[in-house]
């Protein structure tokens, strides 16, 4: 099949990373992991639920101790920050000292957190969504990258934030705005959304 073409179009070296050249809307969460004797944080864009079922992924390297923390302790959490929660979000990926083995990360002990309920993890505090998953598998090879997979066992969601009738969508994210991340290295407030135009008899 032809593709159409265009003046407007530019054609990018697959030989490289392409995701620099321009922009993409993804979640900006915050991946809780339990580490020895400690709890980590760490913020991650390249999320999402995995189907309709209660599964959740998110990309990782092994050069990271997330990675690490949870192939050892088979748990992780994830928290969806509030848009006032953008620089304590952009916190956790403060850089390791090197201190002890594995380095370690003072800030988070400043940050605010709650504790799960039924994993052994940590929580980053004001935030609208909480997961806590229980790993599933973790899929090595792309490139220096891989997919981390969890079974979502429990989840808790601000009430501000909670779903209750299609007929009050816009309002409630007027009031209760979501956090996106633009990559590379912007942030948007989503507060002004608008109904997609589903064709009929449309189905999941």
């Amino acid at each position: 099949m032809k593709i159409d073409s265009s003046d407007n179009l530019v054609s990018l070296d697959t030989e490289h990373p392409i995701w620099e050249h321009f922009f993409t809307v993804h979640p900006l969460v915050v991946i809780g992991t339990r580490e020895g004797d400690s709890y980590d944080l760490a913020p991650k864009h390249m999320v999402s639920p995995l189907g309709w079922d209660n599964h959740f992924g998110f990309v990782c390297t092994p050069r990271h101790s997330t990675y690490w923390n949870c192939k050892t302790e088979k748990t992780f959490t994830v928290s969806f920050p509030w848009p006032d929660q953008t620089v304590i979000t952009s916190l956790t990926a403060s850089p390791r000292h090197n201190d002890v083995s594995q380095g370690s990360k003072p800030v988070l002990q400043e940050l605010p957190t709650i504790p799960a309920q039924v994993v052994n993890g940590i929580f980053l505090k004001d935030s609208y969504l909480f997961l806590e998953c229980e790993l599933t598998r973790i899929i090595d090879g792309f490139g220096n990258n891989s997919l981390i997979t969890g079974q979502i066992v429990a989840a808790q969601v601000d009430e501000r934030a909670l779903r209750i009738s299609e007929n009050e969508d816009q309002d409630q994210l007027f009031r209760a705005p979501l956090l996106a991340y633009l990559n590379p290295g912007r942030f948007a407030i989503i507060k002004e959304t608008y109904a997609f135009p589903f064709p009929a008899d449309f189905e999941k």
